[in-house]
């Protein structure tokens, strides 16, 4: 056997376990994507309710409400505190407050 047919034989052999192991290093890659994609639409989604029901509030009562606990106790904003942050900053009661969600680390 000549030192090409050795080399061929080889990469043959080599061939099957190389596409098995990038083939699940691709799908590690993908179902990382999508985890990072549902997370942030997630803290989106949260960040809309709270802004909503803020609004709603608003609209309802003629003041924004005070503290983000006002709007859960009041409007059924519900967050889970595990996973997100909430920062709810109050300006004056007839101005729109800072909302911000940001995602805890390791949730």
């Amino acid at each position: 056997m000549s030192g090409k047919t050795k080399f061929t034989s080889v990469l043959r052999i080599l061939a099957g376990p190389a596409a098995i192991l990038l083939a699940a290093l691709v799908l590690t890659l993908a179902v990382e994507n999508l985890s990072h994609g549902s997370t942030a639409e997630g803290r989106g989604r949260l960040e809309d309710a709270v802004r909503h029901a803020a609004v709603t509030c608003y609209a309802s009562e003629g003041l924004y409400p005070p503290t983000l606990a006002y709007l859960e106790e009041h409007y059924g904003v519900q967050v889970d505190e595990s996973r997100y942050t909430v920062f709810y900053e109050v300006f004056a009661e007839n101005l729109m407050p800072d909302i911000t969600v940001v995602e805890n680390e390791g949730a």
